[in-house]
């Protein structure tokens, strides 16, 4: 099992070879940089689908110096929770002629990943937060995990968007109707009293018992909307990763276009997208066979 030293050992190496990537891109002739400012987050909104999403758009030093500080922004600092991930959406174009900064970033990630795999080398979650936060207090683990993507190729277009994410559970029938009649006794505003809202639950309960009692199903509620970049090269070879950090593009041309992060809105996503045949759509409950 890690140990505190070796938690921490592992650690330092990894921020070592943070500082070291930021040092090294401030050597470096910038082509362009951008960096999109999202809202504060506080702690009991990070699992909610957020209704609209504003954007600031930062240009030129500014905004690399905030790419920068975005990439060593893994301990809890002003933030009151350590559960509060703080996304960083940017884009450096930068000149790498001697491949130096394509080394650091491959060896920042590959640090990255062998940090996760120590911790993790820890089976169970509480032991694996207690001795993670005393190696390194104040840590967010899950922001030193994230990958920093770049592209050294010449693409046709490098592009930001909105993913949306899920929180998924599997759960059995019986555990479903368990749901539902505690629920029944809730009250609910969108309905007009409370009998309107207990009809409601017992058509829900009718449509659920009549599955089989083996009936795998599913919750998958949506929950707050993540920055991704995507990456083209033609219609059909193309790629999309996380914006959670700066993207980085190595020996940029001219040819390759630039996109911006716009606003996010639920009212613009494409309903040709919504695919779901929820069984009840009230909890986001799905029918998987």
């Amino acid at each position: 099992m890690a140990t505190k030293l070796i938690l921490r050992s592992s650690f330092d190496y990894l921020f070592d070879q943070l500082n070291l990537l930021c040092e090294e891109l401030k050597e470096k002739e910038i082509s362009y940089s951008s960096y999109y400012q999202l809202p504060e987050i506080k702690s009991e909104d990070e699992k909610k689908a957020p209704e609209e999403i504003l954007v600031t758009k930062i240009l030129g030093n500014e905004a690399f110096e905030k790419c920068l500080s975005g990439f060593t922004d893994v301990f809890v600092g002003q933030k009151k929770s350590s559960k509060i991930l703080t996304r960083h959406p940017g884009l450096i174009a930068i000149d790498d002629i001697d491949g130096k900064i394509k080394s650091r970033l491959i060896e920042v990630n590959k640090s990255k990943e062998q940090f996760k795999n120590t911790v993790l080398e820890i089976n169970n979650n509480d032991a694996r937060f207690e001795a993670v936060h005393n190696a390194i207090p104040n840590l967010i683990t899950l922001a030193a995990y994230r990958k920093i993507h770049f592209e050294d190729a010449i693409p046709y277009s490098v592009r930001f968007t909105w993913m949306k994410k899920h929180s998924t559970t599997t759960l059995s029938k019986k555990v479903a109707l368990e749901m539902l009649n505690k629920s029944s006794g809730y009250s609910n505003p969108r309905v007009i009293d409370q009998q309107s809202w207990q009809q409601i639950v017992e058509l829900e309960k009718v449509r659920l018992s009549s599955l089989g009692e083996k009936t795998k199903l599913r919750i998958k509620r949506p929950t707050r909307v993540t920055p991704e970049v995507n990456v083209r090269f033609t219609a059909k070879n193309r790629y999309h990763v996380s914006g959670a950090l700066p993207f980085i593009l190595l020996n940029p041309q001219k040819e390759t276009k630039i996109g911006s992060l716009n606003n996010f809105s639920s009212k613009n996503e494409d309903v040709r997208k919504k695919d779901y045949s929820y069984l009840i759509e009230r909890i986001y409950l799905e029918n998987l066979e």
